[in-house]
């Protein structure tokens, strides 16, 4: 038995429902306009897989610094891990059609473009294929191994197991940003392979942690009215995820700036074609958007030690940050498709539902599995003892 509250079975049930209702009407379009079904596809997929990826990093993270904050987000965080081999199932739709999404699969694209010719030791099917399999093998097993220990620990209280979850998240948080990066390469900045950027995979695992940090803001949020989220529940933590969010906003401008800063600088025809094609024919007004809501207002808004602890205002900042990362990607991504134009078709909307009601529908039916904060972690006591001595004093 769980103490989870029985509104998620509701909210899973819903999810599953919605997810179902949207993939078929994604399967509709897919049979009328497959090459538009891949592209929007691979938005959705970038998206929530960013939100799965961030919650296992942030899930090594609290396992190296411990902290309350870990504690009431841990079980979400985990939850949101738990996905990411069912993530590996949802990645088939990209692969079977990568013909469609990726220039450089065609074999008479290499001799057409000398820069695309030199990649191909890199961008291969096969080399390809078997990075992505690498990518899965290896996210999973931590995810698999964080969340199995975390609950074997609720069974048993063995201490070991907290070492040995520190033990994997120090290195693992390491091979995690290198394999995002590399995956970035692989999923999105191949989408346009004449183009290059060294930062692009910092940025890449940066909007994990944002879109993973805001996801984890909602969801304790909205159990943080019932036990045992509201035994631990303070202030403080809202505060402390409040200001991660804000550390992680001025993270994601100061790289964005620095990307473009760079490639300006450079002026090379190959590099700058990429911002060429997202600040011209409308795709200007998204860039312009993205500065203002991206980084500016919640920037702003963040500064506010007294936001950052009112749990209604944080909890709409979050929503707006995950709605904000969505046009993000959507502009990293649909650009490459349809440079001479702005554009929005209905499968760039049904696509990212569809998967998103999916993932939901699986991330709840694991946060209801079991507890909804870990019970027996001897670090309990060291995070929670001083405040609960200040609390009732």
């Amino acid at each position: 038995m769980t103490n989870a509250p029985a509104r998620i079975g509701l909210y899973r049930s819903r999810f599953l429902a919605a997810g179902a209702a949207f993939s078929v009407a994604l399967a509709v379009g897919a049979v009328f306009d497959p090459v538009q079904f891949y592209q929007s596809y691979l938005i959705g997929f970038i998206y929530w897989l960013s939100i799965a990826l961030g919650c296992m990093g942030f899930t090594m993270v609290h396992h190296l610094t411990g902290g309350g904050w870990g504690f009431v987000t841990r079980r979400i965080l985990e939850a949101g891990a738990w996905t990411i081999p069912f993530m590996a199932l949802l990645a088939l739709p990209i692969l079977l059609g990568m013909h469609q999404l990726y220039p450089w699969t065609d074999l008479q694209e290499p001799s057409a473009h000398g820069l695309i010719e030199h990649k191909a030791p890199y961008l291969n099917v096969s080399f390809f294929l078997i990075r992505n399999v690498l990518y899965f093998a290896i996210w999973s097993t931590m995810a698999i191994l964080l969340t199995r220990w975390s609950a074997e620990q609720d069974r048993t209280g063995d201490p070991s197991l907290t070492i040995r979850q520190r033990f994997l998240s120090g290195p693992g948080i390491v091979v995690y940003a290198l394999t995002a990066t590399f995956a970035s390469v692989d999923w999105v900045m191949s989408l346009e392979p004449e183009w290059f950027s060294t930062i692009y995979g910092m940025l890449f695992v940066v909007s994990h942690g944002m879109a993973a940090l805001a996801f984890s803001i909602i969801w304790v949020r909205a159990l943080a009215g019932r036990p045992p989220i509201s035994d631990r529940m303070r202030i403080k933590h809202y505060h402390d995820l409040g200001t991660f969010l804000f550390a992680f906003v001025m993270l994601w401008a100061y790289l964005a700036f620095s990307q473009f800063l760079i490639i300006w600088s450079a002026n090379l025809a190959e590099e700058a074609s990429w911002y060429i094609y997202r600040t011209h024919h409308g795709w200007e007004y998204v860039a312009l958007l993205l500065i203002v809501f991206q980084f500016a207002l919640p920037f702003l808004i963040l500064l506010s030690r007294r936001i950052k602890q009112d749990p209604v205002k944080l909890t709409r900042m979050a929503y707006w940050i995950l709605l904000i990362r969505f046009v993000d990607f959507f502009w990293w991504i649909k650009p490459a498709f349809s440079p001479e134009s702005f554009s929005v078709h209905w499968m760039d909307i049904v696509a990212p539902a569809a998967i998103g009601g999916v993932w939901l529908a699986l991330f709840a039916t694991r946060l209801q599995s079991q507890e909804l904060m870990p019970t027996r972690d001897p670090r309990l006591d060291e995070a929670f003892g001083q405040q609960e001595a200040l609390h009732h004093g």
